[in-house]
C-alpha cells in the first residue's frame, strides 16, 4: 500500500499546515493567550487613562470653585495688556488696566474713552459685574501668581491704600453712591476716611477748604488720583 503523502506519521488527521485550527497545535493556543492578555491590557490602561481624566476634571472642578474676585482679576491682569471693563455698583461702567492688588482693592489705569488714561484705585466692594468677552473669561479662570506663599499684597487692606494717599497729600477725586468729591484724605480711620474738600487744583490749606467730609469705605467707588 502506497503511504499517504500530507499526512503525519503519528497518523493524526490532522494534515500538516501551519494554518491549523483543530486546537490541537500549542502555537494556536498560544497566540489565543496573547491576544487575551493584549485586550485585558488595553483595557486596565484605558480605564486608568479614564479614572486619571476623571480625577483632572474633579480637580479642576474643585480649583475653580474656590477662586475668588481678586484670584480671577489677578489672571485677567496676567494674560495681557488689554483694558478690563468694570460695571460699578452705581451702574457705571469703566475701563481699566489693573496693576496691582491688595486685599480687597486694586490699583489699575483708569482709562477714558478720550484715551485719558490716570491712576486710580478700585475698592472690590465697588464692582457689581465684570463685563468681558469670551477671551478673557477663559483668562480669568486660570491659575494665577496672586496668591503664592510670601505674597504679602494679599494682605495689605484698602485703609492701607489710602493712609499711603494720605501721606503723600494727593489731591483726590472720591466717587461715592451720590456723586463725586474733591478734596485731601485728611485721615483714614477702621472704617472710613476724612476728606477736605476743596477745589480741583487747589493745594489742601485751611483757607481753602470749604467742607469736610466723613466718608464710609463701603461708599466708595473709584479713587482717582486727580493730579494725573
Amino acid at each position: 500500500m502506497e503511504p499517504r503523502v500530507g499526512l503525519s506519521s503519528r497518523g493524526s488527521n490532522c494534515p500538516v499546515d501551519n494554518s491549523c485550527r483543530c486546537g490541537a497545535c500549542p502555537y494556536a493556543g498560544r497566540v489565543r493567550w496573547d491576544d487575551m492578555f493584549d485586550d485585558l491590557a488595553g483595557q486596565l490602561q484605558g480605564g486608568i487613562d479614564d479614572e486619571a481624566a476623571r480625577r483632572a476634571i474633579d480637580d479642576e472642578r474643585l480649583r475653580v470653585g474656590r477662586l475668588s474676585l481678586r484670584e480671577r482679576l489677578v489672571a485677567l491682569a496676567e494674560s495681557g495688556d488689554d483694558a478690563v471693563s468694570l460695571q460699578m455698583s452705581d451702574g457705571s461702567i469703566v475701563a481699566v488696566r489693573p496693576r496691582a492688588f491688595g486685599s480687597d482693592w486694586l490699583s489699575a489705569e483708569l482709562v477714558a474713552e478720550s484715551g485719558r488714561v490716570r491712576v486710580c484705585i478700585v475698592p472690590t466692594a465697588g464692582i457689581a459685574s465684570l463685563v468681558l468677552t469670551e477671551a478673557q473669561l477663559l483668562a480669568s479662570l486660570r491659575e494665577s501668581t496672586g496668591n503664592r506663599p510670601g505674597d504679602l499684597s494679599g494682605r495689605l487692606g484698602l485703609a492701607f491704600a489710602l493712609r499711603d494717599l494720605g501721606r503723600r497729600r494727593a489731591q483726590c477725586e472720591f466717587v461715592v453712591t451720590t456723586g463725586t468729591i474733591v478734596g485731601t484724605i485728611d485721615r483714614v480711620a477702621r472704617d472710613h476716611v476724612d476728606v477736605a474738600v476743596h477745589e480741583r487744583g487747589v493745594a489742601r490749606r485751611s483757607r481753602d477748604v470749604v467742607a469736610y467730609r466723613i466718608i464710609p469705605l463701603d461708599d466708595l467707588r473709584l479713587v482717582i488720583l486727580a493730579g494725573d
